[in-house]
């Protein structure tokens, strides 16, 4: 199962963008192989439809989960029909290192 994390950069220390359309990168964590992929955000700068085009964009790279701060209103019919869970975690100081934390953390218990 693969999570996709909100980051301001692209780097293990970065922190959590609490802007799910408009984040600069998407980490992509592979909970199966343990893999770790940061790709920028295409999307960062349209002007319109940037959290429906991001959900569309995960969803082709078999993302199951999604971690950010926000959602905007529109975007969460999307995902909904795309099957992919919306999980919001508002806390700015965390890296993306630390949410990875939790989620393998999670796994193993």
């Amino acid at each position: 199962m693969k999570s996709a994390i909100t980051s301001k950069g692209n780097s293990p220390d970065s922190r959590l963008d609490n802007r799910f359309g408009h984040c600069s990168y998407f980490v992509i964590f592979d909970n199966e192989t343990g893999s770790t992929e940061y790709i920028p955000n295409p999307y960062k700068d349209a002007e319109e439809q940037a959290g429906i085009m991001s959900a569309k964009y995960l969803a082709g790279r078999n993302v199951s989960k999604i971690i950010s701060g926000e959602f905007g209103i529109k975007v969460k019919p999307v995902l909904d029909s795309l099957k992919i869970q919306m999980i919001i975690f508002n806390s700015g100081e965390n890296t993306v290192d630390d949410i990875i934390n939790l989620i393998k953390n999670k796994i193993t218990k």
